[in-house]
């Protein structure tokens, strides 16, 4: 994917049950087949996550992060925006 306009980069922090549920591994799963990159990494409150692609695929995962994998519990998902940097792979942290 090169660089244009419609390219956007998104930070996120997911609260709730979010570890232990595969969450991680299947946010990476559905960036890759969008072809969104990125990462995502647990952290003590959560799990956050920056995910850079076409807006509307980035926004299309954040819809599903909202939810997440069965047996997620998700209590907020905060978004802020960032300047993108060419991203292209998504990994797990």
């Amino acid at each position: 994917m090169t660089e244009t306009q419609d390219t956007v980069r998104r930070k996120l922090h997911v609260s709730g049950r979010v570890q232990g549920v595969f969450y991680r591994e299947s946010l990476r799963r559905l960036a890759r087949e969008k072809g969104v990159g990125g990462w995502a990494r647990n952290v003590r409150d959560g799990l956050d996550a920056e995910l850079e692609g076409p807006e509307p695929l980035v926004d299309e995962l954040i819809t599903w992060c909202r939810t997440g994998p069965p047996n997620a519990v998700v209590i907020h998902v905060a978004v802020e925006d960032a300047a993108p940097i060419g991203e292209t792979e998504f990994r797990v942290r």
